[in-house]
């Protein structure tokens, strides 16, 4: 007996929760279409551009932000190792082969 009593409360819920469900989805089509037979100039506010996408005179930038060029492995490699030796790091592994 009490297992129909939870069979019958649970598909109370089901059918409630799948009940608001359609209509909120309803409500929101409904809004999505009045939203958009009423958009005008005057109501559409304003965006602001983000500060980095500005010049120094507050002009927006057309140019591209980042420019990335290809390169191969092998120079990418020589570029790090080239960067590594000239940090010092390269003298601190010489030293300790000696050893």
């Amino acid at each position: 007996m009490l297992q129909l009593l939870y069979l019958f409360a649970f598909t109370i819920l089901a059918v409630l929760a799948v009940v608001n469900l359609v209509r909120n989805l309803i409500s929101l089509g409904n809004e999505t279409r009045r939203v958009g037979n009423d958009v005008s100039a005057s109501r559409q506010p304003r965006r602001i551009p983000h500060p980095e996408l500005l010049d120094e005179d507050g002009n927006v930038l057309d140019e591209p932000l980042l420019v990335m060029r290809s390169i191969s492995i092998k120079d990418a490699r020589e570029q790090l190792d080239a960067i590594y030796e000239s940090s010092g790091g390269g003298n601190a592994l010489d030293d300790k082969k000696d050893d």
